[in-house]
């Protein structure tokens, strides 16, 4: 792959930003996917991630897709943090369930970002809707000119 091409620069990005996020490692989180304004990012429900009612807690669900929104709006190489979340869901998750968030840019301005995430299981049926406004903090992530 080209050094120089979008989805390379993103691949970089969500390395660097993997290598630094303890929270989506000790989830068991992979990165399956990433190039400019997406990302996918999956993870498999365990026994340590239910509920009281023996589904996955809301919150791990959350951390999926603000990880995958994470990795989708850093990938042009600027730094970029949420300003606002919200997730809806759609039907619960088991133990053992294999789940992949699909963060995809909606609109990407100068500073303000929109950016929607579906979060499917195995058999490719929605579990979750997030959406996330990101801001660009104004610096590369890199270190480089993006």
């Amino acid at each position: 792959m080209n050094a120089n091409t979008p989805r390379a620069l993103a691949q970089r990005c969500a390395e660097l930003m993997f290598s630094q996020d303890t929270c989506a490692q000790a989830m068991g989180m992979q990165i399956e996917a990433v190039d400019a304004g997406m990302a996918n990012v999956s993870m498999t429900v365990g026994p340590q991630m239910l509920n009281g009612h023996q589904t996955c807690h809301g919150g791990q669900l959350f951390s999926l897709a603000d990880t995958a929104f994470a990795y989708a709006c850093n990938s042009q190489g600027l730094a970029a943090v949420a300003a606002g979340c919200s997730i809806d869901f759609i039907r619960p998750a088991l133990a053992g369930d294999r789940l992949t968030a699909c963060a995809e840019v909606r609109h990407q301005g100068k500073t303000t970002g929109l950016y929607d995430v579906e979060i499917v299981n195995q058999e490719g049926k929605t579990v979750a809707w997030f959406r996330g406004r990101a801001h660009r903090l104004g610096h590369s992530i890199l270190g480089e000119q993006p």
